[in-house]
């Protein structure tokens, strides 16, 4: 079964429509052979459209108020048979257009909540990520700068300078660890 190029839906629908032909002509020879189906279900939709296709016609052609008469029951049993053929292939066509709709509103329905659905989740993706860049920001500001960084350096330079001043004892210092920057030695040595 191929779905996009040729649905086989469709294929379907044109088959009903096909078959409600011979229907129709089953309908038509069963009108013909029933007397009651006949008198009841054909005749009287076949002198309605007659009368109502003379008045039609009659009025085009500027006659008013002219008296119609009825079709002659042969006439008006092989009309109503007609009548009744053609609605039946026009209603099956019609049932097929009605499922088809039916079948293309069920369709869109489905993708609408497909949308729905995926634009939820990115909804959601985003606000996840929302809240992984405020915690990275959080921890951004959490480390010191490089400034900041730079200021222990030379704040540590020049504890080292007073240290390891000439007119200072020549012994070996050490600076604290606390006072140390990172990535830096805790201890150095002053050399004579």
């Amino acid at each position: 079964m191929v779905v996009g190029a040729f649905p086989m839906a469709k294929l379907i629908y044109l088959g009903i429509r096909q078959v409600s032909k011979p229907l129709a002509n089953r309908i038509k020879e069963a009108a013909r052979r029933s007397e009651f189906f006949k008198n009841y279900v054909c005749l009287p939709p076949a002198q309605l459209y007659h009368w109502v296709e003379m008045r039609t016609k009659m009025r085009i052609m500027g006659f008013r108020g002219a008296a119609i008469k009825p079709l002659n029951e042969e006439a008006a049993a092989e009309l109503g048979a007609e009548l009744l053929g053609e609605a039946t292939i026009f209603i099956v066509g019609g049932g097929c257009l009605v499922l088809e709709y039916w079948r293309h509103q069920g369709q869109q329905r489905h993708k609408e909540e497909e949308q729905r659905a995926a634009w939820g989740a990115l909804q959601d993706e985003v606000g996840r990520l929302a809240l992984t860049v405020e915690a990275l920001q959080a921890q951004v500001q959490a480390v010191p700068s490089q400034s900041a960084l730079e200021e222990l350096r030379a704040h540590l330079r020049e504890v080292h300078a007073q240290v390891c001043a000439p007119d200072g004892p020549p012994s070996t210092q050490k600076v604290p660890a606390a006072r140390a920057a990172p990535g830096t030695q805790a201890a150095t040595t002053c050399e004579k």
